[in-house]
């Protein structure tokens, strides 16, 4: 696959450009009931995302091409089938490469932290988390 399906990308979730910290990137997002959010990105373009920091937790997955994370001037190359935890109120940016797709499950109620950690579980990872994203969409529809 080179794009997500068709269904991920409804126009009522997707995510208008002034809210992204990246140019040249389509998003969407689904709500969770309990407050938590599923977020797909593709990048059109190799980009720079600006500093940016969250009051709730972020976990990403590549699931094709490269995201580089800079956390405290650390790059941090998180590749296709690779995962990273970035804790609440960890300041971040980053670089990503021309058609690279992530997903990003989030804890979007403040206050829940852990410690930033990078997996390599490899793309079998990447197609159960593809796998979970359609079975989350099909159930609120």
């Amino acid at each position: 696959m080179n794009d997500f399906p068709a269904f991920m990308k409804c126009a009522a979730n997707r995510i208008v450009a002034s809210s992204q910290a990246t140019r040249g990137v389509e998003g969407y997002v689904f709500d969770g009931a309990d407050g938590s959010q599923m977020a797909f990105w593709t990048c059109h373009e190799t980009a720079v995302s600006t500093p940016h920091v969250h009051e709730y937790d972020e976990y990403m997955v590549v699931v094709e091409g490269c995201y580089t994370l800079i956390i405290d001037g650390t790059r941090i190359a998180v590749e296709t089938g690779k995962e990273y935890f970035i804790p609440a109120g960890i300041s971040h940016a980053g670089e990503v490469v021309a058609g690279t797709r992530t997903s990003h499950p989030q804890n979007s109620r403040a206050g829940h932290s852990q410690t930033a950690r990078c997996t390599t579980d490899g793309p079998e990872l990447a197609l159960a988390l593809e796998l979970l994203a359609l079975a989350f969409c099909r159930s609120r529809s």
